[in-house]
């Protein structure tokens, strides 16, 4: 049998050994894959959902869009039911967003500016509950820039009316009915007689001065 190396020559291995450089000793561990990139979700109310829809389409950092019903009471609504005013539900539009390349507040400053916040229950040419205006925020963050923007749009709003947007806990969200989805996609020319004809865009102007976003 071998004899066993003296102490002292094991401490020197040893030594010798830590002083290697760790690729000597060891093959370097592989990069860990990149994370996928995180999301956000906003939910607005502002009239119409496919025009709040088709505003939010254009901003870079939006995911995607989904055309909706929230804020009432009755599971699962249909747009029949939502338009006949009973279930207390708001067309709206949740938004995934990439909080990387746009941020929540800059989605409040394009609501803000895609809609008419001095209307109740009311947007341009749609009147009643399901075309109030609201910010259905999804956590205290959320809430407090959510309260921020509505401070600081009072102070420097460049209208004289009061604004009398929500802003409110987010709750169940029903995704509407798949020919709501993206409409002013499939049916284009209906869905610019119906906007021009419904004056959102003169209104906006009016209230704000440029278009919205």
């Amino acid at each position: 049998m071998k004899p066993a190396a003296a102490p002292w020559r094991r401490a020197a291995f040893a030594l010798a050994f830590a002083a290697l450089p760790l690729a000597a000793t060891a093959q370097a561990a592989p990069a860990p894959a990149a994370a996928p990139a995180a999301t956000a979700k906003a939910t607005f109310a502002g009239g119409c959902f496919w025009c709040v829809e088709a505003d939010f389409d254009k901003v870079p950092g939006v995911k995607s869009t989904t055309s909706g019903y929230t804020g009432g009471q009755v599971p699962n609504p249909s747009y029949a039911q939502v338009s006949a005013k009973g279930t207390g539900h708001a067309e709206a539009v949740e938004i995934v967003f990439d909080p990387a390349v746009v941020s929540y507040e800059r989605l409040l400053e394009i609501y803000w500016r895609s809609i008419d916040p001095t209307t109740r229950d009311r947007q341009f040419c749609d009147a009643g509950s399901p075309y109030r205006t609201a910010i259905f925020v999804h956590d205290a963050q959320q809430l407090k820039a959510a309260r921020d923007s509505l401070a600081a749009l009072e102070k420097n709003k460049p209208f004289a009316e009061p604004i009398v947007t929500q802003i409110v806990l987010a709750g169940p969200f029903y995704a509407a009915e798949e020919y709501h989805q993206d409409y002013y996609k499939k049916n284009p020319i209906r869905y610019q007689y119906y906007r021009s004809g419904c004056g959102r865009d003169a209104r906006l102007k009016q209230l704000w001065g440029k278009a919205p976003g």
